[in-house]
């Protein structure tokens, strides 16, 4: 779904992607690669938090993080495309009873997340705020 999601998202300016066929709020995120300083574009389920934005990092169960969270943590300037609007945006790992609450709200939009934490082989998934600037 993630090649199918870039190419929506990129021919439809954010204002379309497959995650949305499932009414799952999703949004497209831009990135600065680490190491090729370059844009890096990824569908993301987000919660709405007050004006800001979470996401978490879960790669599908994966037992490596995705590469646009290890790029946030680098760079945390990023934007988003929602709705065909680009909003810049600055990224803020969250822990603790802050992580615990965005995480019971992402769970709440898919539960999938729960199964993801187990089979991710003990990775603890990052969680993201991301915060407009």
């Amino acid at each position: 779904m993630v090649p199918l999601d870039r190419f929506l998202g990129r021919l439809t300016r954010g204002r379309f992607v497959a995650l949305n066929m499932r009414e799952i709020p999703s949004l497209m995120i831009t990135t600065t690669g680490r190491q090729s300083g370059l844009p890096r574009r990824n569908p993301l389920v987000y919660a709405p938090d007050g004006d800001a934005f979470v996401v978490i990092g879960s790669n599908w169960g994966q037992r490596h993080h995705p590469a646009w969270s290890g790029n946030l943590l680098a760079n945390p300037d990023a934007t988003i495309t929602l709705k065909g609007v680009d909003i810049p945006v600055r990224a803020r790992l969250v822990a603790g009873e802050e992580r615990a609450r965005l995480e019971a709200k992402l769970r709440g939009i898919y539960p999938g997340y729960a199964q993801y934490e187990r089979t991710a082989g003990g990775r603890h998934l990052r969680i993201f705020r991301l915060e407009r600037v």
